[in-house]
């Protein structure tokens, strides 16, 4: 009789067997079948390099910048900032900063970012320079924005190449980086993996160009309307390059308090006229010799090495203009005009004014 029970147990189990395996296979042959995810492309380490002194907008403008560009899986940069040491550092104008990593644990970068402003402690550091070196080494892209492009040559890293730093800082980096060949009329340069910019906002325009090149024009513009900047990538605005270079004069020109007020400094490449308002104890005479010495002196704060020749035949210290005439240092020939004249109606106010224009040698100056 047990054996019966147990023939019928078995022979029942069998039949329960069978009938679940149309049911399994239906449902299996419903169910998707699972697809192996894509791994999610990561975001581009881009790592700042902030210290005492730093121009906030140096890198705060690239950091909001690059900060402005996603895909589909989130942001296309995992941006940070870098100093020797993760304590607190003072900017150029003040601002505090506490740095996310210093040089012994930062991630290493695609993009290293160099900014300027007070540099002279990190050009003069090996530690600083050696970690630029290396971690340059490594990286997809290097930018530098206005002076930084000082340690960056510094670094060995420019050597042969273009470059550019703030205005007026060109001469001043001919001499720092005699193995670079320094241009002054581009807001940027690109060499490759080496790029840097000119001085303060260029920064932000580098900063497109280098979204441009890794994700395209149309990646660049969003991130330019997103920030509200008119991003113009076919500019020819450099700063260095505005004829103002020639015209850094210290007058030294004895005014009130209060009493040397500017007016307007406008022109481009090719012309340019500065206007102040003078109120002082001096004659117009005596105001035009201070400009006339201060001119033939080449008593200029950017150490400029052009120098201005006067083309009258005969100077007149009671003359309230002069006539001026330079070449430089492409060849151009330029030709300016100094002019002092007394605001009608208004004791011991003058309106003094420079003016300079590139081309034939009557151009620009008074007629006769």
């Amino acid at each position: 009789m047990k054996r019966v029970h147990l023939l019928m147990f078995a022979l029942m189990l069998a039949v329960l067997i069978c009938l679940g395996q149309p049911a399994r296979a239906q449902a299996d042959k419903a169910a998707p079948k699972a697809q192996a995810e894509e791994p999610k492309p990561a975001a581009r380490n881009l790592a700042i390099l902030i210290f005492d002194g730093v121009q906030i907008i140096d890198y705060t403008g690239p950091f909001e910048t690059f900060g402005h560009v996603y895909s589909a899986d989130g942001p296309a940069f995992n941006i940070y900032t870098v100093s020797e040491k993760t304590s607190p550092i003072t900017t150029a104008m003040g601002m505090s900063v506490n740095p996310k990593y210093s040089f012994e644990n930062a991630p290493s970068p695609d993009i290293l970012l160099v900014p300027g402003g007070g540099v002279d402690g990190q050009l003069e550091s090996p530690t600083v320079i050696k970690w630029v070196q290396e971690t340059a080494g490594k990286a997809e892209l290097v930018m530098s924005v206005c002076n930084g492009a000082f340690i960056l040559a510094r670094a060995g890293l420019l050597d042969g190449l273009e470059a550019t730093t703030t205005a007026n800082l060109i001469p001043l980096f001919r001499q720092a980086a005699p193995r670079t060949r320094v241009v002054d009329d581009r807001r940027f340069v690109d060499n490759g993996k080496f790029i840097t910019t000119a001085g303060l906002s260029s920064g932000i325009d580098g900063a497109l160009h280098v979204i441009e090149r890794l994700y395209g024009k149309g990646t660049a513009q969003m991130a330019a309307l997103g920030m509200e900047y008119n991003w113009d990538p076919e500019s020819k605005y450099a700063r260095a390059a505005l004829a103002d270079k020639y015209m850094q004069f210290n007058y030294e020109v004895k005014v009130s308090k209060g009493g040397w007020r500017p007016l307007s400094r406008e022109g481009g490449r090719d012309e340019w006229e500065n206007k102040w308002s003078v109120t002082t104890d001096a004659s117009a005479a005596e105001i035009m010799e201070s400009v006339n010495s201060a001119i033939a002196g080449n008593k200029s704060y950017n150490k400029s090495t052009i120098k201005w020749t006067r083309v009258e035949a005969v100077a007149n210290r009671n003359n309230l203009q002069s006539q001026w005439r330079f070449t430089d240092e492409k060849g151009a020939t330029w030709n300016g005009l100094a002019r002092v004249e007394p605001v009608s109606g208004e004791r011991n106010r003058y309106l003094l004014s420079v003016r300079i224009t590139r081309g034939d040698a009557n151009a620009g100056l008074p007629a006769k």
